[in-house]
């Protein structure tokens, strides 16, 4: 009886997994974070950045290969988009700069994404991590959705946890899960907390 539990949790968390790394859209509220921007400017001009910064976020957070593996993140200055960020496919970084070109009154893209390394070590990591912090009932709610709350960055053994949670406890609590997997020589928690308000 308790292997067939077993069997189950196994069965239903590799789909849970599946359907997040293919889902083919998503209205997360972290994905595709902006870069903050001290110099932006005010007024109409701030508008019309406010505008095309959602149009971005819009685009990237549609894009069919970004997954809880990645992080895409941006910035509006005037008619020029920067993207940054992380992904573990080429093809990725090659749609997100290709879907911003294409929106109404962007003039330059300034593509930095990175690309991260092939490794299998790696990606022993990324899978152990995803279990570590999705399995745990406290997090949970932060893998609903196409895009997970919750992005998990692998480069070299090291990882970076990026996103949004809705309170400093849950984002200790995702950097104390991180830290519990074996053979990760360093954890950065840069998420971000919900403002109330």
């Amino acid at each position: 009886m308790k292997q067939l539990a077993r069997n189950s949790f196994a069965t239903l968390f590799f789909v849970f997994v599946f359907a997040m790394c293919t889902a083919l859209s998503a209205s997360s509220s972290s994905a595709a974070a902006p870069v903050p921007d001290k110099n932006q400017s005010s007024g109409a001009a701030g508008n019309s950045e406010a505008v095309l910064a959602d149009q971005v976020r819009h685009q990237l957070v549609m894009l069919p290969w970004y997954s809880v593996f990645d992080n895409l993140q941006y910035t509006v200055q005037g008619n020029e988009v920067v993207l940054s960020g992380e992904v573990v496919r080429p093809v990725l970084r090659d749609d997100a700069a290709s879907a911003v070109k294409r929106i109404k009154g962007v003039e330059d893209v300034d593509d930095q994404i990175e690309v991260l390394p092939l490794s299998p070590f790696d990606n022993q990591i990324r899978f152990a991590e995803l279990r570590e912090i999705y399995s745990f009932p406290a997090l949970q709610r932060y893998g609903l959705g196409a895009i997970p709350s919750i992005h998990i960055i692998v480069k070299n053994g090291n990882v970076t946890l990026e996103g949004v949670v809705d309170n400093q406890t849950d984002k200790d609590l995702a950097g104390l899960r991180a830290n519990g997997v074996p053979n990760v020589f360093s954890v950065t928690n840069n998420l971000r907390v919900l403002k109330n308000g």
